[in-house]
């Protein structure tokens, strides 16, 4: 059986990337908090990653006004509420993905889009473009492409696991597939794969904040090239991602030290 994945793991500049992510990851899970304060961590890494995801899309709010919970704007509450959805929906993500998309999309998506729409494909050929990344692929094209991706999440890999990650963020990222909030969703899926995948199992890597510092848009035209050089440097950004994203929960770490 083919392995797409493993194919583009090999890229020029994508193991190296992905391995220092890797060994980043690894010296985060020495921290010493983390044997008392894993959980706690990992919701402000949560918190975190979903204010990040939120501003990408063109809505930043202060961290602070989010602990208060002050910010009542639908797009900031559904990314809010996606992240803390993550954790319920981990163990279905690899038997039944399609379920567990639709389940973000649904939390993502309130107040955002018709109640009758959340969870469900997008009937419309044309998609809002909040990034300028251009036209989404048509809905039946979306269609053939989202079952595609569905079934390389359920066939095993050799790849790493920030590699399937990276790809199924940019999937649905590009595609588009709910018409709504589907950024939040694609980052959410990216950081549940990290999770289920075995990279980052507690949750604890603040990933998205990573690619808010990252230029996220340019990475995805990459990747839309379609060609290796072009998916090679989005898989290298998703990576990077994770590297800074290390860098945020260690912060979390050091002030939760200091008390």
């Amino acid at each position: 059986m083919s392995d797409p994945l493993a194919v583009i793991a090999q890229f020029p500049g994508v193991p190296e990337a992905v391995d220092e992510a890797r060994q980043a990851v690894d010296r985060l899970y020495r921290h010493r908090v983390l044997r008392r304060a894993s959980p706690a961590v990992s919701t402000e890494s949560s918190l975190r990653g979903a204010r990040a995801s939120a501003a990408i899309e063109g809505v930043d709010v202060p961290l602070d006004a989010l602990r208060r919970d002050e910010i009542h704007d639908p797009l900031v509450q559904g990314a809010l509420r996606a992240s803390a959805e993550m954790g319920r929906l981990g163990p279905t993500w690899r038997k039944a993905p399609r379920q567990v998309l639709a389940r973000l999309h649904t939390v993502a998506a309130a107040g955002l889009a018709p109640h009758a729409t959340l969870g469900r494909p997008r009937a419309e050929d044309e998609a809002p473009d909040p990034l300028n990344l251009g036209p989404a692929p048509d809905a039946k094209e979306t269609a053939t492409r989202m079952d595609s991706l569905l079934d390389l999440l359920e066939r095993p890999t050799r790849a790493p696991a920030i590699v399937l990650a990276a790809v199924v963020h940019a999937e649905l990222a590009v595609l588009r597939p709910f018409g709504a909030a589907d950024g939040v969703v694609a980052r959410s899926a990216e950081r549940l794969t990290l999770v289920e995948y075995g990279l980052d199992p507690k949750s604890l890597v603040a990933v998205e904040v990573g690619h808010l510092e990252l230029p996220y848009a340019d990475g995805l035209r990459a990747y839309l090239s379609g060609t290796p050089e072009g998916v090679a440097r989005w898989v290298q950004e998703c990576a990077s991602a994770v590297t800074l994203g290390v860098r945020e929960t260690t912060a979390i770490c050091e002030a939760m030290q200091r008390g």
